[in-house]
């Protein structure tokens, strides 16, 4: 049995994002983190959300999966970092943002842009997208390689959010199918 710790990027995911589907698909084996600062991130209040949302999932039978969409796989990251011997299965991370890009949102989430890619604790995979406006996929690619994760490019889908229109992402389940299963 797999939990899975669902970590959204700024404001949560909405009703339509791949993450709340997949989190009402897996009913009690999903854990949402809950930060206080989802609209003004800061990536310390995140990190202990992450923390929270570990916590009650490890308490369930089988493996921790973390499931980060954009500034998501910064918490996600830097929380596996600061805990490399927390027993993690895997971190899917979709779409990481670029904190020195153009579109990334410097005032919101002031905190965050001093994160950096390291090598992940465990089992990692990193997908991306053609036309993110938010990272392009060099620089996707480029995160993937310092975490020392697998790099998969999705396709043009944008930020891969509710936006891009790809309801329950039948796609990003194969991949973290592929993940999980390793």
């Amino acid at each position: 049995m797999v939990a899975y710790v669902i970590i959204p990027g700024i404001d949560g995911s909405g009703e339509q994002h791949w993450q709340t589907l997949w989190e009402r698909q897996w009913g009690t084996s999903a854990v949402r983190i809950s930060p206080a600062s989802w609209s003004a991130p800061d990536l310390d209040d995140w990190v202990g959300a992450v923390q929270e949302a570990y916590d009650e999932a490890s308490r369930k039978d089988g493996r921790v999966v973390l499931v980060a969409h954009s500034l998501g796989c910064w918490a996600a990251s830097t929380w596996l970092n600061s805990n490399p011997s927390s027993p993690i299965g895997a971190a899917f991370l979709v779409a990481p943002p670029d904190p020195e890009g153009h579109a990334f949102p410097r005032q919101a989430a002031a905190t965050f842009t001093e994160v950096s890619a390291q090598p992940m604790p465990c089992p990692a995979l990193v997908v991306g997208s053609a036309d993110d406006p938010y990272c392009t996929p060099e620089t996707a690619a480029g995160f993937a390689a310092r975490w020392q994760a697998r790099w998969h490019l999705a396709g043009a889908y944008g930020h891969i959010n509710s936006a891009s229109g790809l309801g329950s992402w039948q796609h990003g389940r194969k991949l973290l199918d592929s993940l999980t299963q390793q």
